[in-house]
């Protein structure tokens, strides 16, 4: 299918009078003669004519979509840049209460593991950068990702909780993750609670996953 996108010049007008419209039209054709005419009410055939005679492209009663403002657009960028920061700060307080439950000889890791590294951590890990694809991760405790995450984690504690690309893969308690559950690019809690791993996306409605 092959498609174009066009921005059109549109003047919606009424007729109260034939012979003060065709006047206007007259006066004006050099200012309106590339725009779309939108004509509401009724066109008489004399009107018809004339618009045809100029061939001036027009509808009838047609009902546009009313563009936003500057202001309008401003006004909803805005907002979304302070749901954002709201939903960072939301994040950040999350990341630090689950970070008071690594206490199982917790590491610290603070660069990137990239590529065709390996980390064998025999306790908790609190990974402050990200996980690059071909990278592999095993933690014998809990798990806790700031970055994004897009290569191979092993975790067999009792919670995690990380930011995934569609690269990465994810075992937990020795069950492979289906990435459909977890959120791309967002924040994933991910926990054993009562015999089964429960995933919650962050700011999200929580989900279970067996």
């Amino acid at each position: 299918m092959q498609n174009k996108q066009y921005s059109v010049k549109v003047l919606e007008c009424n007729i109260d009078s034939e012979d003060e419209f065709i006047q206007f039209f007259e006066t004006n054709y050099t200012l309106f003669k590339d725009h779309l005419i939108v004509i509401n009410g009724e066109i008489s055939e004399k009107i018809r004519e004339y618009l045809n005679s100029k061939s001036l492209l027009f509808a009838n009663n047609l009902k546009l979509p009313k563009g936003r403002t500057r202001r309008a657009i401003e006004q909803e960028l805005l907002a979304e840049r302070r749901e954002h920061k709201i939903e960072k700060l939301m994040a950040q307080l999350e990341i630090e209460k689950l970070s008071n439950r690594l206490q199982n000889n917790l590491r610290v890791h603070d660069r990137i593991v990239r590529s065709g590294k390996e980390l064998n951590i025999d306790g908790d890990l609190l990974l402050l950068s990200r996980v690059n694809s071909g990278a592999i991760i095993y933690v014998s405790g809990n798990f806790i990702a700031t970055k994004i995450v897009e290569g191979f984690v092993w975790c067999n504690g009792n919670f995690m909780i990380l930011s995934i690309s569609a690269k990465a893969k994810i075992m937990f308690k020795g069950v492979e993750l289906d990435n459909e559950y977890l959120v791309d690019g967002r924040l994933n809690r991910v926990e054993y609670k009562d015999r089964e791993i429960v995933i919650t996306p962050v700011f999200e409605k929580e989900m279970i996953w067996a």
